[in-house]
């Protein structure tokens, strides 16, 4: 075995994590960092992982490397990792399945870690499952607006709708608010919610995707919950300078938001906000 090399005993699994010290994000945070965060965070994280099928985000050379999504289980998976095979329609390379990876413990979630898998992605419904549980309004700001216009939008739709929204930063710029499916039909739901939105608050909410009529304005992005879709995981690392990571806040904290750098929380925020405050998205398990 290579210096770079080391052999860990994770709940009776042996996995073989390699170059630990290589640089991932430009900040100096390593792979041996990386692992170490979602290992830490998995007793919260692994719950809103669990029967969801895994796409991962992976940079072999660091956020500013090259990436690639990665849906299908990779050559070499351990056969002690979970896998499910899912029908796969639109498939841009005419797959009709995908042999998705399931991640439902600590052993599983580290050996992703060890792939550069910075990124972990989830569906908004269960294997087995035909309707969503989860459904998403993903708010996406076209500059010069920021996360402080998305709060707006929170908080709009948060008074308009009744439902029990919880919020998260997206790790990035933007932000999502995440429910308990009220019917069937998430994505038609949500959609009209958008639509309504934007007629009423047109100077500030936007429901097209069109990006020329973005800029200064928040996307509601309803089509997140389109069955094919995904949102980053709550408690996901994100590949940016620093290990932003979409965190959970409060809705007291969304009022108070009057800068973007309020709301940038990195791994080690993470850690100490869940040892405070617990897991703010546990309600929705």
């Amino acid at each position: 075995m290579s210096p770079s090399e080391v052999l860990v005993d994770v709940e009776g699994r042996t996995l073989k994590l390699t170059n630990l010290e290589k640089v991932l994000y430009p900040s100096g945070f390593t792979k041996g960092q990386v692992i170490d965060y979602y290992s830490r965070i998995a007793p919260v994280m692994l719950p809103h992982l669990a029967q969801r099928a895994l796409t991962r985000k992976r940079y072999p050379n660091g956020t500013e490397g090259p990436m690639f999504f990665e849906k299908n289980r990779p050559q070499g998976t351990p056969p002690w990792v979970r896998t499910v095979t899912l029908p796969s329609p639109g498939s841009t390379k005419n797959r009709e399945t995908i042999e998705y990876v399931v991640c439902d413990d600590l052993a599983t979630l580290v050996w992703t870690a060890n792939l550069a898998a910075l990124e972990l992605h989830t569906h908004q419904w269960k294997v087995g499952r035909k309707t969503p549980d989860l459904l998403v309004f993903d708010l996406d700001p076209g500059p010069p607006a920021t996360i402080v216009e998305c709060c707006r939008v929170a908080e709009l739709l948060r008074d308009e709708l009744d439902l029990e929204l919880y919020p998260k930063t997206s790790g990035n710029k933007g932000m999502q608010l995440v429910a308990r499916a009220p019917l069937r039909d998430t994505s038609e739901y949500a959609r009209k919610v958008a639509e309504a939105l934007e007629n009423k608050h047109p100077e500030l909410v936007v429901s097209r995707m069109t990006k020329a009529v973005r800029p200064g304005k928040v996307f509601v992005d309803w089509s997140q919950n389109n069955g094919a879709k995904t949102t980053v995981t709550v408690y996901s690392l994100r590949a940016r300078h620093e290990p932003s990571v979409s965190t959970p806040v409060t809705w007291e904290e969304v009022g108070s938001c009057s800068s973007a750098s309020d709301l940038v929380f990195l791994s080690e925020d993470v850690l100490f906000r869940v040892e405070e405050l617990g897991d703010l998205f546990e309600p929705l398990l």
